[in-house]
């Protein structure tokens, strides 16, 4: 009979010590993710792709791009994916995107996302995305094969609602000086 009140004892110590830590049912049923916080990625081969599509993934309202260089399969796709699923998908790409024979500005125009141009300036070296108003991945990473398995980069994600908003407005102002592309 001793022993099994040391157990139970033992018991509730160790689950009022996971709830002291916040590892109760709150912690892991959470379903909104935390108001703000950051993750970092460095290439080349360290998951830098993988964490845009994961976050693009999760969006439920929207996705604004800003992309100097954009040749990654795995991250147009999940653009594609997203508009499909409702998310309202913009892009803003450098001039030189329209050029390429195998262009994303045109499969991601083909897929209906709304594509813009900004011709504006010598180069467009954005390398943004802003995911339902609260989180900013950006960094030196090109949305590129080459910058996941080759070049050595840098990618950052940050929750940060007052961040984004910034982010936007900046989106904003190029996308009026940007032209629409139909595609080729």
């Amino acid at each position: 009979m001793m022993r099994t009140d040391a157990r139970g004892r033992a018991c509730w110590l160790l689950i009022l010590a996971f709830l002291a830590a916040g590892l109760g049912p709150s912690a892991v049923a959470r379903s909104e993710p935390p108001e703000s916080g950051w993750h970092v990625y460095f290439s080349p081969n360290h998951g830098a792709t993988a964490a845009v599509v994961e976050a693009l993934d999760a969006a439920r309202r929207s996705v604004l791009v800003q992309a100097y260089s954009f040749t990654s399969a795995p991250i147009a796709r999940a653009l594609a994916l997203a508009h499909a699923r409702g998310v309202d998908v913009q892009v803003i790409l450098d001039r030189r995107e329209t050029g390429a024979k195998y262009s994303s500005a045109d499969f991601l125009a083909h897929a209906g996302i709304a594509t813009l141009i900004d011709g504006a300036h010598a180069i467009a070296h954005n390398k943004v995305m802003v995911i339902d108003g609260e989180t900013v991945i950006t960094g030196s990473f090109n949305f590129t094969t080459a910058a996941e398995r080759q070049n050595a980069e840098n990618l950052l994600v940050v929750r940060d609602r007052a961040l984004a908003a910034r982010y936007v407005d900046n989106w904003r102002a190029h996308a009026e000086h940007s032209s629409r592309y139909a595609g080729r």
